[in-house]
């Protein structure tokens, strides 16, 4: 059980009472006076401030300081209530600068071997070497008490920094995820709740397929929302995997399709042969495809696109280019905008390359490069990235 401050200077100051009591009357051996009422007064008067010293250390150590003086000047023996103003000094030199502890050392020091000179010059000597290496040892004990909380409260603190970093980057993960969930579907759903309005007296047929798009692409905006909770909530749970699969390269093809369906025409190709990536690294890919055809619906909507998946020996390459002339090359420079933001933090987490830009022909290209390595991947790359 940890004891209250107070309880602790209570008990010290019991001990001190009790070590008066004790050796108080064997003063008379070493040619001191035994004490009397007047000497047990004034060592209660040492005694008592210790129990505020933590309230205000410097000034209730000058003030034991002084009550010592006087119980020395009485010519009592000093070593009776000696503990008393060391342990004020070992307080101060826990919560006060080392100068200021520093001074109040050499101050005790220098009553005590006053004190023993005053006694019997004889005793000058060892009196003094036995102050100055009493008194280091409580100001050194006090000194290291002192940086030994400095240090852990930094640790705390670096501690809690850390942990603060760490609910920012998840908080950052996780707008990025839910940016690109909503963000490709609803800009899907736009374009083609619009176009359903627009034919709905004159394309019943038109007017129904754009509906059937609106409803599937809801459908599946809800099944990513609810796998990026389950995520979440499995990151708590002792990270049970969760039981839904994230989208990656095989998914491609329907994203395009969809885009297609909200009147871009858009061109897929697959270059190489296609083999197992990190799932992390597939999700990486997937989203920046995602995002790129995003602010093509959003941006450049009369243009056409191409989205090529392209296999290399060592990593992958995905490309998304319009033909357009949109406003995502002023976003760009400005560098604003969630999602370009997070195309490239997506990149650089799974140890890829990006450029984002106008083409020199005209439109836009996203240009991203992944390694394919399980050592590229960090650990845990089946996490919302």
């Amino acid at each position: 059980m940890r004891l209250r401050p107070c309880t602790v200077d209570a008990l010290l100051a019991l001990g001190q009472v009790a070590l008066l009591a004790l050796i108080g009357r064997g003063a008379y051996s070493l040619g001191y006076p035994p004490l009397d009422m007047r000497g047990y007064l004034l060592g209660l008067l040492v005694i008592l401030p210790t129990l505020v010293r933590s309230r205000a250390p410097v000034a209730v150590c000058l003030v034991t300081y002084s009550t010592w003086v006087l119980y020395i000047l009485a010519g009592y023996w000093p070593v009776v209530t000696c503990f008393g103003p060391m342990l004020c000094l070992y307080t101060v030199a826990v919560v006060r600068p080392t100068r200021t502890s520093g001074y109040l050392a050499v101050l005790l020091s220098a009553i005590w071997t006053l004190s023993g000179a005053g006694h019997d010059a004889r005793f000058l000597a060892p009196v003094a070497a036995q102050s100055i290496c009493l008194n280091a040892l409580t100001w050194r004990m006090g000194y290291l008490a002192r940086r030994s909380a400095e240090l852990a409260r930094r640790t705390r603190e670096e501690h809690q920094e850390k942990a603060r970093r760490a609910v920012a980057e998840e908080r950052g993960r996780i707008a990025r995820e839910l940016h690109d969930v909503v963000a490709h579907h609803m800009a899907v759903i736009s374009v083609q709740a619009g176009l359903a309005k627009f034919v709905f007296d004159s394309d019943a047929e038109t007017a129904r397929g754009a509906l059937d798009t609106i409803a599937g692409t809801s459908t599946e905006a809800l099944e990513e929302m609810r796998r990026m909770l389950r995520v979440l909530r499995s990151q708590e749970d002792d990270g049970v995997a969760p039981d839904a699969p994230m989208p990656g390269l095989a998914r491609l093809e329907e994203m395009v399709d969809r885009v297609r369906a909200g009147g871009v025409p858009v061109e897929f190709r697959v270059v190489g042969t296609p083999r197992p990536v990190a799932s992390g690294v597939e999700l990486c890919a997937y989203r920046v495809v995602q995002e790129a055809l995003t602010n093509v619906l959003k941006h450049a909507r009369r243009a056409s696109a191409s989205v090529e998946l392209r296999y290399h020996r060592d990593n992958i390459e995905v490309s998304v280019m319009d033909d357009g002339e949109g406003v995502i090359p002023d976003r760009v420079e400005r560098g604003r905008g969630h999602g370009l933001i997070g195309m490239r933090e997506r990149a650089k987490l799974y140890g890829g390359t990006i450029s984002i830009g106008p083409r020199g022909t005209g439109g836009f290209a996203v240009r991203l490069t992944l390694p394919t390595s399980a050592r590229a991947a960090p650990p845990g790359d089946d996490a919302i990235a």
